[in-house]
C-alpha cells in the first residue's frame, strides 16, 4: 500500500482520501494545542500561505496522546487553531499516532521514516532525558515521540522525511520548497 490508499477523517467526521492529494507536496504534522511546541503552527501557516498556491498542503492531525495536551474537542481545537494562529489549512479529526488504536496512515508513515533522533541543542537535549524516563529504548523503535512530529510526502507520494520537533522550522520550510 502507498500513502494515497489511505483515508482519514476531517474535523466533522468525514473521510477524506488521501488520494485526494495526489501530485501535491504534504506535511503530515501531528498537533496539540497545550504543548510547548504548539507556535510551530505559526510557521506552518506561513509556509501553507507561501506555498499552497504551488500545490503545498498541511495535513494537521490533533492528537492527545503526549501528556493530554490537546483535551478539546475537533471544533474547539479548530476555533483554537483559527483564533489564535489564523491558521487556513484545516485540521482532521484528533486521533492516535501510537498504539493500537493508531490512525493506520500513522502506522505506514513511520514504516517510511523511522526516529532518527531530536538532533542537537537545548529542546533536543530535553526531549531526550524527558523521554528516557518513559522509555529507555526510545531511540529503538519508530513511533511518535512526542506532538509536532512532521512527515513531507513528496509529489509522486513517497515519505521521503521526518522531522522531530525540535527540528528548526526554518529548515522544514527549506525542506517542502526544495519539494515545489
Amino acid at each position: 500500500m502507498g500513502i494515497y490508499d489511505y483515508v482519514i477523517k476531517n474535523g466533522k467526521g468525514d473521510d477524506v482520501p488521501m488520494s485526494d492529494y495526489k501530485g501535491k507536496v504534504l506535511l503530515i504534522v501531528n498537533t496539540a494545542t497545550g504543548c510547548g511546541f504548539t507556535p510551530h503552527y505559526e510557521p506552518l501557516e506561513k509556509m501553507y500561505e507561501k506555498y499552497h498556491d504551488r500545490g503545498f498542503e498541511i495535513i494537521d492531525i490533533p492528537c492527545n496522546q503526549f501528556a493530554g495536551q490537546a483535551p478539546e474537542s475537533d471544533e474547539e481545537i479548530h476555533q483554537f487553531c483559527t483564533l489564535k494562529y489564523n491558521t487556513q489549512f484545516p485540521q482532521m479529526k484528533k486521533s492516535e499516532v501510537n498504539g493500537e488504536n493508531e490512525l493506520p496512515l500513522y502506522t505506514y508513515l513511520k514504516s517510511q521514516q523511522g526516529f532518527k533522533g531530536f538532533g542537537f541543542g537545548p529542546a533536543a537535549l530535553a526531549m531526550s532525558a524527558m523521554l528516557k524516563r518513559i522509555d529507555k529504548d526510545y531511540k529503538n523503535n519508530p513511533d511518535i515521540k512526542w506532538n509536532f512530529t512532521k512527515f513531507a510526502v513528496d509529489r509522486e507520494g513517497n515519505v521521503v522525511a521526518r522531522f522531530e520537533p525540535t527540528e528548526d522550522m526554518k529548515k522544514v520550510d527549506r525542506f517542502v520548497e526544495g519539494l515545489l
